[in-house]
């Protein structure tokens, strides 16, 4: 089928290749091994750099971890300060996720061009939704923490009593924003590979499709990193006490 025939169609099909049912609900199961494979990823490689760390000199997966450690300390140092060296390894860890979901991406489509054998995971927006409402749970237990609750309740109220019902939809559009940033910019990488697939011609689809593809793997790592970010300055913002 050539390229318009697809459009014409709507064969082009984003994460909803292997679709089934699980206790009465609808699962994306290209999405759910996507993630577990990334996990694991993440976990193993994680396990392998503390096997084989060194005080020595240190080899290069040992010094990849050091490295990303070491960036995201300097940004929790300088944004938090010392009290947030706690959400360093959660702020790792959501990047490096982050981060390998998004570069599965990489691996080719299937040979009619219509599906991703493994779809980058974050672009698909329960993932991000389920990502994102981890990290304000986080937040807002920790603003709880360090304010109190009287301080807490007491925050969305400033500067003025007015500003409560803007301070309250300023909180619940942060996971949506948050979610949807990251969900709208894979989702946008997955359907430009489809339809590069789907309108060239044969022969330049690979070069296109490596081309883009690189180009795609820089955003991914991008957005990895906005989503930690965020996460480290909504921490911030949350456990900042003003002094009297």
């Amino acid at each position: 089928m050539t390229g318009l025939g697809i459009l014409a169609t709507g064969d082009i099909n984003i994460g909803s290749g292997f679709v089934g049912h699980l206790l009465g609900q609808s699962v994306e199961w290209d999405v759910v091994w996507s993630t577990a494979i990334a996990a694991l990823i993440v976990i193993v490689l994680g396990l392998l750099a503390a096997r084989r760390a060194t005080p020595g000199v240190p080899g290069k997966l040992q010094l990849l971890f050091e490295t990303v450690v070491e960036q995201i300390t300097g940004l929790v140092d300088s944004t938090v300060g010392p009290a947030g060296v706690k959400i360093v390894p959660m702020a790792v860890v959501l990047f490096l996720f982050i981060l390998t979901a998004n570069w599965l991406e990489v691996i080719p489509s299937a040979p009619n061009g219509t599906k991703e054998l493994l779809p980058a995971a974050t672009g698909n927006v329960n993932l991000t939704y389920a990502m994102a409402l981890i990290v304000i749970v986080i937040v807002h237990v920790a603003s709880i923490r360090a304010r109190g609750l009287k301080g807490y309740v007491k925050h969305y109220f400033t500067p003025f009593a007015f500003f409560l019902p803007i301070n309250i939809i300023e909180e619940i559009t942060k996971p949506i924003t948050l979610a949807l940033r990251l969900f709208g910019n894979l989702f946008a990488g997955t359907l430009m590979l489809l339809l590069i697939a789907a309108l060239l011609p044969a022969p330049v689809v690979w070069p296109a499709d490596v081309i883009w593809k690189l180009f795609d793997m820089f955003i991914g790592f991008i957005q990895a990193f906005i989503f930690s970010l965020l996460f480290i300055v909504y921490y911030g913002m949350a456990t900042t006490v003003e002094a009297h």
